[in-house]
């Protein structure tokens, strides 16, 4: 996507200095298999910036989720997009992406793995870039919303874990009381993805854990509405206004986190 046709609350979150924002290809390995994730950040920032491990939904490393990635990032973050399903995956069209997604949704070990090796890749950034390792998140959209919730129900040690869009349930719901760190799930209220019935065991399963959680459902919204290029309507569909109110909602969360990290 061209960032000069990124929408106007992307470009919000970018600030001034959009020109000096970087977008850096990161091998690495898991169990000696090649991944390689996109480091994002604004080179014109030198002071210690939180980091965000960032899932992509089911198209995984993509020019799109990187222009995401800069909308969100500005001078407030440094990110790293996570790559889930490996070097030699890059799913083209919906049905490689079903594919993709689903052998990593299967095996909720595998993802969580593989979530947690992107934050350990995200940390050995601040070798580079400038980055507060005191203060570090994880986000998720659609497939990499879910996928940012099972690392929190693994006891990953980050400051929050947010999901847009993202799905709610898990085979081991008894995992939550693993969680260590708000979360912060971002819902429409007319997603057909995440029917009521995964809200109410979501909901429960919280509730059971005794974790720290919020979730705001946005009357109006369906799947994918922080994604521009989605428009399938009453399922997939871009929505700026609760997409901007969903980011803020974002920041404020980490606001208060990181604050007191420091």
């Amino acid at each position: 996507m061209n960032r000069l046709l990124l929408p106007s609350l992307l470009l919000a979150f970018a600030g001034p200095t959009w020109a000096a924002m970087v977008t850096q290809a990161v091998p690495y390995e898991i169990d000696g298999k090649p991944f390689e994730g996109t480091l994002v950040y604004d080179d014109a920032v030198k002071t210690p910036r939180p980091g965000l491990l960032m899932v992509p939904n089911w198209m995984g490393v993509t020019t799109a989720a990187a222009d995401q990635a800069k909308g969100i990032a500005g001078q407030r973050y440094v990110i790293f997009i996570a790559d889930m399903y490996g070097k030699g995956v890059r799913p083209t069209k919906p049905e490689e992406a079903r594919a993709a997604a689903t052998a990593v949704r299967s095996d909720r070990p595998l993802m969580r793995k593989r979530a947690q090796a992107g934050v350990e890749t995200l940390k050995a950034q601040g070798a580079k870039v400038p980055l507060d390792l005191a203060s570090l998140g994880a986000i998720g959209f659609c497939f990499g919303g879910g996928s940012v919730l099972e690392l929190a129900r693994s006891g990953a040690q980050l400051k929050g874990f947010v999901s847009f869009h993202g799905n709610l349930d898990t085979p081991n719901p008894a995992d939550a009381r693993n969680i260590r760190a708000p979360v912060l799930v971002l819902h429409g209220a007319d997603d057909p993805a995440v029917p009521k019935t995964q809200v109410d065991a979501f909901i429960a399963e919280m509730t059971a854990a005794k974790a720290d959680w919020q979730l705001v459902s946005y009357g109006g919204a369906v799947h994918s509405f922080t994604e521009p290029g989605a428009n399938v309507p009453g399922r997939n569909e871009y929505n700026p206004k609760v997409a901007a109110r969903a980011y803020q909602a974002m920041n404020d969360l980490f606001d208060e986190v990181f604050t007191g990290a420091r």
